[in-house]
């Protein structure tokens, strides 16, 4: 994979788009075959009865995160650990609703792997969306679509035809529910953080933007490379057990929309499309942002972009051909 360092960092040396390995043994290799294939029947149909079937029916919340924590049963995922930064252990219960993600609130995730949205789905049971570099409009997707952008091509624009909202208008439309945004556009291997889109620019200034930070151990459930759906499931079904750990950050506001919509509004006409053009005091609001993020995640922010991303994916699929 050393031929792809032009995919690195120049900054940090990290790169986020290489696959992630675990070496193995020739026994553990017997060992993960016979879980692998054990698990395989039993959790493909758990999948397309709960998305075909009961993710449909009109039952309550609850009843759906009991069926998706089942779904995460079948292959040993754990969620081992949970914290509010700058909260010690065991004081959880204390805090006040507005520090954790509640409806009419927004999560900013970091985006490694299909799990990340099941989990937020148990979890938050959150409308997910989609973001993309440039543009501060967002595609409302369900928890399968959430799912498969995980491992589906790299997209640096809009799909033609595709509808996109406003972060604002979301919040105004589920006000009892949770906005999940992956402000990265695209998977990573959990080693980085990206540059953010500026969906989240849109969110009211009195509206809390929580970073949301999801590490799995081992880490090669991560899928930065589309595509790989097999050894996906290899990687999570082969395993006796995956962990989860989840990092919420003390919610953000974005002090930047008042000045946006006055006095700033004729620097985005200057600077050409308003949809994607971003002032510095909304610059200084992503930062704050992917700060949290990358300090909850323990990892560092890197400059390389998604057509980046896509450049690294044309070198890798030239390589294989």
């Amino acid at each position: 994979m050393e031929k792809y360092s032009q995919f690195r960092d120049r900054a940090t040396g990290i790169a986020p788009f290489l696959p992630v390995t675990t070496p193995s043994s020739g026994l553990s290799t017997l060992l993960h075959t016979f879980l692998f294939l054990f698990r395989l029947p039993f959790f493909i149909s758990y999948l397309l009865g709960y998305f075909l079937f009961f993710h449909h029916l009109p039952l309550p919340v609850v009843a759906r995160k009991i069926a998706l924590w089942g779904m995460m049963a079948i292959p040993g995922i754990w969620w081992i650990d949970l914290q509010l930064d700058g909260v010690k252990r065991g004081h959880l219960a204390e805090q006040p609703r507005d520090r954790f993600p509640h409806p009419g609130s927004v999560i900013a995730a970091n985006f490694t792997s299909p799990i990340d949205a099941v989990y937020l789905a148990a979890i938050f049971d959150p409308v997910f969306t989609k973001s993309y570099p440039g543009t501060r409009g967002l595609q409302k997707v369900g928890l399968w679509g959430a799912v498969t952008m995980a491992l589906g091509g790299v997209r640096t624009a809009p799909p033609p035809g595709a509808k996109l909202v406003d972060i604002k208008d979301l919040l105004r439309d589920y006000p009892g529910r949770v906005i999940a945004v992956f402000p990265e556009c695209g998977t990573t291997n959990g080693k980085a953080i990206l540059p953010f889109s500026p969906s989240v620019l849109q969110a009211p200034p009195d509206v809390h933007i929580f970073p949301v930070s999801i590490r799995y151990t081992p880490s090669d459930v991560t899928t930065p490379v589309p595509g790989q759906w097999l050894k996906f499931l290899w990687n999570l079904l082969s395993r006796s057990t995956t962990c989860i750990r989840v990092r919420v950050a003390e919610g953000q506001v974005n002090h930047s929309t008042a000045q946006t919509n006055g006095d700033s509004s004729h620097e985005l006409r200057n600077r050409g499309d308003a949809a994607g053009a971003i002032t510095s005091e909304e610059q200084k609001v992503l930062d704050r942002i992917g700060e949290a993020l990358a300090r909850l995640s323990r990892v560092k922010r890197v400059g390389l972009t998604l057509n980046d991303k896509a450049a690294f994916v044309k070198a890798l699929n030239s390589k294989r051909a």
